[in-house]
């Protein structure tokens, strides 16, 4: 299944932070291109490829089934989508800030770069 080209950056990102809450791994990894990268910012490749991105994310669903993101803000800028997240990986438990730093091509996710 493939995104519609017409489909904005922010509803690529959207969409996957909905599918990535929902713990919906199959939806999650629609938004992806095949050869997208996760990446420490300015630092090293973590995930490289869809097969890599999914298997981080399989491991990371099943050792924490409550873990939710909270968007606190979201600013777009062309075909950057750069969200400010809250997450928790159980309900009253501890909590850490990240910045994701999408960038989009083609209604997919080719990069996403993360702040912590």
């Amino acid at each position: 299944m493939s995104a519609p080209a017409c489909i904005s950056p922010f509803d690529v990102v959207d969409a996957q932070f909905q599918a990535y809450n929902d713990q919906d791994l199959e939806a999650f990894c629609t938004f992806y291109a095949d050869k997208a990268t996760l990446g420490d910012f300015n630092g090293a490749v973590t995930a490289d490829g869809i097969a890599a991105i999914r298997a981080r994310h399989v491991k990371l669903f099943a050792d924490f089934p409550q873990n939710k993101a909270e968007l606190l803000s979201r600013v777009i800028v062309g075909n950057t989508v750069i969200d400010h997240e809250r997450v928790s990986r159980t309900p009253g438990g501890d909590t850490f800030e990240v910045a994701a730093i999408y960038t989009i091509a083609d209604a997919k996710i080719v990069r996403v770069d993360f702040v912590k």
